[in-house]
């Protein structure tokens, strides 16, 4: 049966309201094969009766399992690896020289999926305790899907996945092999810490963050989401904090709180002689 163009509002609409996710109407297959184990799980007819069934009270946790189920969740070790590059020898030595002793150094990677980014950074922190010594730097990662996260704390990983960007050396040294893959060795994988947050909710309990890792997100958003998100993020960055954005994304155009740092691509800082405002916080249902 043909999804109606009032299901499909309704699912679009939904989808944006929760997570930011823009889909057109051309996305329709995507819908259908993401969708089809909920339909199958809760014995729904097709689209149409997914979308009925969400317009009425009740209908949380369906809700959620939707909105899951239509997040991208791509995620591989020391992805297009500059960016940790930069992080292990431009960013992460001129924070501890700049930080007190005894103050932590906070890093977020948001959007962190199944946890492969935040275990690169864990990883990069564990070679660098030469140069950190006694300083604690702590790693929290967030997503809106809670079985990536229940993923990402498992820390357990596919032939696959150690295979697309992790060096042999670091697999060999950080992982051992268990029957159905690659695990996270301690200390490592103590390192970061998973909570279920949503980009479009209020970030201000998370705390303040000196390096924010927030790769190849803002692609799925529209324009007014992107710049309520970077003005967010901005706001819980420290002064002298440190950005990272995929390399299709960009600040330019779309906030006058953040610029790209000289000679970098998809680093970015803030610009101090803008006005701190807070954003506005609206309520995600």
């Amino acid at each position: 049966m043909t999804l109606s163009p009032a299901a499909f509002e309704t699912l679009a609409a939904l989808l944006k309201a929760r997570s930011g996710l823009v889909i057109g109407a051309d996305k329709t297959y995507l819908l259908e094969t993401r969708l089809a184990p909920i339909l199958k799980r809760d014995n729904l007819r097709d689209l149409n009766a997914l979308a009925d069934r969400l317009r009425r009270p009740g209908t949380e946790a369906i809700a959620r399992d939707f909105v899951e189920a239509m997040t991208t969740n791509e995620s591989f070790f020391f992805r297009d690896d500059k960016p940790f590059q930069h992080f292990r020898s431009r960013a992460l030595p001129r924070l501890h020289a700049a930080r007190p002793a005894g103050t932590p150094i906070r890093v977020w990677s948001a959007a962190a999926s199944s946890g492969q980014e935040a275990y690169s950074l864990a990883m990069i922190l564990t070679e660098s305790r030469a140069l950190l010594g006694q300083r604690k730097v702590e790693i929290l990662g967030t997503d809106i899907a809670r079985d990536q996260l229940a993923r990402a704390r498992d820390a357990l990983y596919t032939q696959f996945e150690v295979q697309r960007g992790l060096p042999v050396q670091m697999l060999m040294r950080y992982f051992r092999k268990e029957d159905t893959g690659w695990r996270v060795n301690e200390p490592v994988r103590s390192i970061p810490q998973f909570r279920e947050w949503n980009l479009l909710g209020d970030l201000r309990p998370l705390g303040r963050f000196d390096v924010v890792f927030c790769r190849n997100v803002l692609i799925y958003f529209d324009q007014p989401t992107k710049a309520r998100v970077l003005q967010a993020i901005s706001a819980q960055m420290a002064p002298d904090g440190v950005l990272y954005l995929g390399g299709a994304e960009t600040v330019l155009g779309i906030t006058d709180r953040l610029a790209p740092l000289p000679d970098e691509r998809g680093v970015y800082g803030l610009v101090t002689t803008a006005p701190a405002v807070r954003p506005t916080i609206a309520s995600v249902a």
